[in-house]
């Protein structure tokens, strides 16, 4: 992580002051996890509690795009997530300082509450797809330039620049490429078009937890306005969403018919970015959705 015992409190403090104006004096510290890209930590001082993630070697920009994901979801008031503090760079390390949200015991309704509340922000709608600023999804660029039609969006700026990347890194071949795009058709003609909905981007079970009171709380952005159904298909890839909140978000927006058969589709986006991200072992679900249309 860059940090020994011994400079890691100076770390600390300096971003602190750096961030807040005004030396906090820090009573104790604990690393967490930061995922597989950054590095966190718990500070405990005078004045709460904050969360702290830095890195060295990813943009310089990451932080702040994900400060002003977290504030668009804030704005929203539909669901909670950390308070963004400030973002900048220390000592060569990019940071972001944001509120500590301690895990709590979920409540009994945490499920479905999670459901209502995440039809409540797809609600938030746009004239357009995309957002007026690109940003990340882990630390891939994602590409926001604005497109009247959904499915165009999902083509020229979520599958063609993962795939591209795919090809330039050497997971793919050129005629790999060839084969991915043939389904590009079966897109046009399978998924439908609805208004923008104000999406998290990346929201898969790491990116939730049970906060304050028990109640849900959703982090780590990659926000845009996209297709909702986009959202619900993803927190099927890896699982641990419960049926609970699969009923309640249809209670209160229901989706199109035939939204179970156009999840694979959707996530070819995630699972493009998984090859890019961690390795070739991701294509396994690329491939069998290429044997399903094609």
């Amino acid at each position: 992580m860059g940090l020994t015992d011994h400079n890691a409190e100076a770390f600390f403090e300096q971003v602190l002051f750096q961030t807040c104006g005004s030396d906090l004096a820090i009573k104790s510290y604990q690393f967490v996890s930061g995922g597989c890209i950054n590095n966190a930590v718990r500070l405990d001082t005078q004045e709460g509690d904050f969360f702290l993630k830095w890195n060295e070697s990813e943009p310089v920009d990451m932080f702040e795009k994900e400060s002003l994901g977290l504030e668009l979801l804030r704005k929203s008031g539909k669901i909670a997530v950390p308070e963004p503090i400030g973002f900048g760079t220390c000592q060569n390390k990019a940071y972001l300082l944001m509120e500590y949200l301690p895990t709590h015991r979920q409540s009994s309704n945490y499920w479905s509450l999670l459901g209502h509340q995440l039809a409540d922000l797809h609600r938030i709608s746009s004239d357009t797809f995309g957002l007026d600023h690109d940003n990340y999804i882990g630390k891939l660029p994602q590409r926001n330039t604005a497109c009247s039609q959904w499915v165009e969006f999902f083509i020229q700026h979520r599958l063609e620049v993962q795939l591209g990347l795919a090809i330039y890194n050497g997971h793919v071949d050129t005629a790999y490429g060839v084969r991915f795009r043939r389904l590009y058709d079966v897109l046009r003609e399978e998924l439908p078009e609805e208004s923008p909905s104000l999406l998290h981007g990346d929201l898969w079970s790491g990116n939730v937890m049970p906060g304050h009171e028990g109640q849900p709380t959703i982090f780590d952005p990659a926000v845009y306005y996209g297709s909702r159904e986009m959202e619900l298909a993803f927190t099927q890839l890896f699982g641990g969403f419960d049926q609970s909140f699969y009923a309640a978000y249809h209670e209160s927006f229901p989706l199109l018919p035939g939204f179970d058969d156009r999840v694979d589709l959707y996530n070819l986006y995630p699972l493009l970015v998984h090859v890019n991200l961690f390795g070739s072992s991701y294509l396994s679900g690329i491939d069998r959705t290429l044997r399903k249309y094609l």
